[in-house]
């Protein structure tokens, strides 16, 4: 039967003619499938998951078995959530065909040779590896064709790289078949050669990422990254996101739907089970429209087997579909049998073409099953007898296929076999690791790994050049109408970058973003409230007060500049952190920044500090130069507002994997800022930030400490020479214990200011110790209670470093707390009175 558009259908024209639906009555049919047809559609190839048509498609005629054919399949395509008229007329239209475009060069041969290759994979690893974790793909082998189709179709439309993020089930495929890695070098992880190379380092095979070609069958080439990946589910989504976001800015585009979004293609691999469960991916969803975050549109897959580890769909999501999640948006989302492969490459190409043309997510949910248990060792019959009884009786998908087609794909398989089963040899003579993944060429000009000297650099800026970026800082287009208060701010700014007022932190920062974007270095901040900062100390977007519009003094300091991005981020800090981390990955010659509005908040994106930005590099060799700005400081604002959580930073600190600083002065900050960017060595740093010292006199530093040449990792005690007692602290409380010093009129008690945690600067400590050769002891200080802040670091390795000077090694610390801190302003203020007054009056031990 001819296809009618909705557009035809939706015209009010009247058929009489008998037997022949009336178009009024055609198009409400119509709607309702399209609405509820998925619920009826064959979607389980094993039939456990057994269609639940909807009462509204009760329907009898022509109109009616028509839809119920478009509909109710092996595809099910829910798109009426969507609100944008020309998107579901759209989809409907590639619904409603009976000639659906395909992808040209995907034939049944092509797809069954690369079924037989998919599924034959699996099995020569399990033949040789037996009892080895693989993860196999074996149940929904269709993704690799479907990633072809995919593939082929984003090469039409100009796309030259493409991000991917998965999980471990069925990556090892992946690598192979859509990466295009050899496949020994894959399996290579399975000899697990060279141990003594990965002593405490390295990744299981299922979880390192993979870089590599795909050529498309008109031979246009597709740069792939598979993105590495921990086992925490859906941590990937958010880091595969901002990776694309960077690559995407490389190539001149920021995501908008004006054709240069095709260049870079995102696809994300989900299991069922994590992509109904894990908040971060519903995190990672909400970024996708979002101006500061969006990538064009991102195909998101879910390798459905309708089964978590050991649970059922029904114990996993309340909802019928795991993909429900993503009709929270406009997004739409086609179900389909993973054994229709017909259905499968079709479906590919739609979701291929809907993402360039409207430039938005789209869900693929490829329904199949799980041959083996969530691992090869594990046994599934335990918990789902019925289910795997059925699923050992049923034939390999490519048999399944083959047959479908009238091919004879014995000769096919032997041949595959053959040649897997020698790749397999040659993974046995490996002597070395091979590399599965390769830092791009602009990563060629900075260092990762261990520290060394060489790297510092100046970071000092000439006072003339400060006051012609604070003059352009200052100045806001014609006509643009500020608001009273920023007015003033702005002529208190003028004043500092003119050395007539010390410099504050907010326009230290300013100061430093100024300068590094003035020298070629691209700059993106995001965060909570960043573009104001959550303590009214930034105010880096002007907003006209008549207007609202948004004016960004940074991203205008000359025509010539590169891109200057800050954003407030929404109100999410696991799929933000991530985002940055990734973006920050392919970037390397930006300052990257990511903001917590307080610094506890960045305990919701725990995964992503201790999987991607602390042991990252580590794990795969993939560095990075994030930074963290998490505001701390103990000021009677309560448990939840007070404590960064330095312990647990530090306790993830090793082998230089990042960078721990707490600057207590505007103009450090400046130079740390300033040197994280102009340092060829790439490491994640976390900077505590302060709050109340914002603005403090004490904390606010002179023009001429801004040419000074670097930043210090220890700043060592000017005012007072030979003392008696030595006190080390970190950030706020070092001003604390000077004006406490001040109050008691004592000349014997240096106070050093330890502005580098990690690595600790100990060459830096032991001369500052040795201006002081009649101390009799050194006293640690800090805020924190003593089950947290650097206490547990710190202390032992100063006794190590005092030692050969015969130095006792005290402590003065608020007592072991499960809280932070206290509720009560009033409590803190006797807890801080009593803490200060120890450090200059106690010899007792810690």
């Amino acid at each position: 039967m001819a296809r009618r558009s909705t557009a035809e259908a939706a015209a009010p024209t009247r058929d009489d003619r008998p037997g022949v639906a009336h178009r009024d009555d055609r198009e409400r049919i119509f709607d309702a499938f399209r609405r509820w047809g998925y619920y009826g559609a064959n979607l389980d190839p094993l039939g456990f998951f057994a269609p639940q048509p909807h009462p509204d498609l009760a329907l009898t005629g022509d109109a009616a078995d028509e839809a119920r054919r478009y509909y109710c399949g092996t595809i099910g395509a829910d798109f009426m959530h969507v609100p944008e008229p020309e998107r579901r007329r759209w989809i409907a239209e590639q619904i409603e065909t009976d000639s659906p475009a395909g992808v040209p060069g995907i034939t049944p041969q092509r797809i069954l040779e690369r079924l037989v290759r998919a599924d034959l994979f699996e099995q020569v690893l399990q033949a040789r590896y037996l009892g080895s974790k693989r993860f196999s793909l074996e149940g929904v082998t269709a993704l690799i064709p479907l990633l072809d189709a995919i593939l082929e179709t984003a090469g039409e439309y100009g796309a030259v790289e493409s991000v991917m993020g998965m999980s471990h089930r069925g990556r090892l495929n992946v690598m192979v078949h859509t990466a295009c890695k050899p496949v020994h070098e894959v399996v290579a992880g399975f000899e697990d050669v060279d141990p003594r190379s990965v002593l405490g380092a390295g990744d299981v095979k299922y979880h390192v990422g993979a870089t590599g070609q795909y050529v498309t069958l008109k031979g246009k080439s597709i740069n792939i990254h598979l993105v590495s990946n921990p086992s925490h589910l859906e941590a990937v989504d958010p880091v595969a996101m901002g990776r694309a976001r960077a690559k995407l800015t490389r190539h001149g585009a920021n995501g908008r739907n004006d054709g240069a979004h095709n260049k870079v293609v995102p696809i994300v691999m989900h299991g069922d089970a994590a992509f109904a469960g894990q908040g971060i991916w519903a995190e990672t969803l909400n970024l996708s429209d979002l101006e500061a975050y969006t990538v064009g549109g991102t195909i998101q897959i879910i390798v459905n087997n309708l089964i978590g580890f050991t649970t059922r769909p029904p114990q996993e999501h309340s909802s019928r579909f795991a993909a429900d999640l993503a009709k929270r948006q406009s997004v739409p989302i086609f179900h389909v049998n993973a054994e229709d492969l017909d259905a499968v490459v079709r479906v590919g190409r739609i979701a291929a073409d809907y993402r360039a043309k409207f430039a938005s997510d789209v869900v693929v949910d490829l329904i199949g099953y799980r041959r083996h248990g969530h691992s090869e060792v594990d046994d599934p019959t335990i918990t789902q007898p019925l289910l795997y009884e059925r699923i050992k009786n049923h034939p390999q998908l490519w048999k399944i296929y083959a047959e479908h087609i009238g091919m004879d794909a014995a000769p096919v398989a032997e041949a595959v076999r053959a040649e897997y089963e020698r790749e397999q040899l040659e993974a046995g003579k490996l002597k070395k690791i091979p590399r599965l993944r390769r830092l791009p060429p602009y990563w060629s000009a900075y260092h990762h790994g261990c520290y060394d000297p060489s790297y510092e650099v100046d970071t000092g800026v000439p006072r003339e050049r400060l006051a012609g970026i604070t003059d352009k800082l200052v100045r806001t287009p014609e006509g643009f109408h500020v608001h009273p208060k920023i007015v003033k701010l702005l002529e208190q700014r003028a004043e500092m970058g003119h050395g007539k007022r010390a410099v504050d932190y907010g326009f230290a920062e300013a100061l430093a973003m100024g300068s590094l974007l003035l020298e070629g270095t691209p700059v993106r901040l995001t965060g909570q409230d960043t573009q104001r900062g959550t303590f009214n100390q930034r105010h880096a977007a002007l907003v006209d007060t008549q207007t609202e519009e948004e004016y960004v003094p940074l991203a205008h300091l000359a025509e010539s500049q590169p891109f200057c991005e800050i954003h407030n981020s929404p109100l999410s800090e696991a799929a933000c952190l991530g985002f940055e981390y990734g973006f920050s990955r392919d970037y390397p010659e930006a300052l990257v920044l990511w903001e917590a509005q307080f610094g506890d908040f960045v305990n919701g994106a725990q995964v992503i500090v201790d999987q991607f930005i602390t042991a990252g590099e580590d794990k795969w060799n993939l560095p990075s130069g994030v930074v963290l700005l998490l505001p701390h400081g103990f000021e009677g604002q309560g448990p939840e507002h007070s404590s960064a959580r330095i312990e647990r930073f530090l306790q993830l600190a090793a082998e230089d994997d990042m960078q721990i600083c707490q600057p207590s002065s505007a103009a450090q900050y400046f130079h740390l800022l300033r040197r994280q960017a102009r340092r060829p060595w790439r490491k994640p740093l976390v900077v505590f930030t302060p709050k109340s010292i914002l603005r403090h006199p004490d904390a606010s530093s002179p023009i001429e400490a801004f040419t000074q040449p670097r930043f210090l990792p220890l700043v060592s005690d000017r005012e007072v020479q030979d003392a008696k007692r030595i006190l080390i602290a970190s950030g706020k409380v070092g001003h604390e214990l000077r004006a406490e010093r001040g109050r008691r009129k004592d000349s014997s008690t240096a106070i050093f200011s330890l502005e580098q945690l990690y690595p600790l600067p100990r060459a830096e400590i032991v001369a500052a110790v040795e201006q002081h050769p009649n101390a009799r002891e050194i006293v640690w200080v800090q805020e924190e209670p003593a089950n947290m802040g650097p206490l547990f670091y710190v202390v032992p390795r100063l006794e190590r470093l005092a030692k050969s000077k015969g130095l006792p090694v005290r402590s003065v610390k608020r007592s072991a707390s499960a809280s932070p801190a206290t509720g009560s302003a009033k409590a803190h203020e006797l807890e801080q009175k009593t803490l200060l007054a120890l450090a200059f009056t106690t010899t007792a031990g810690a």
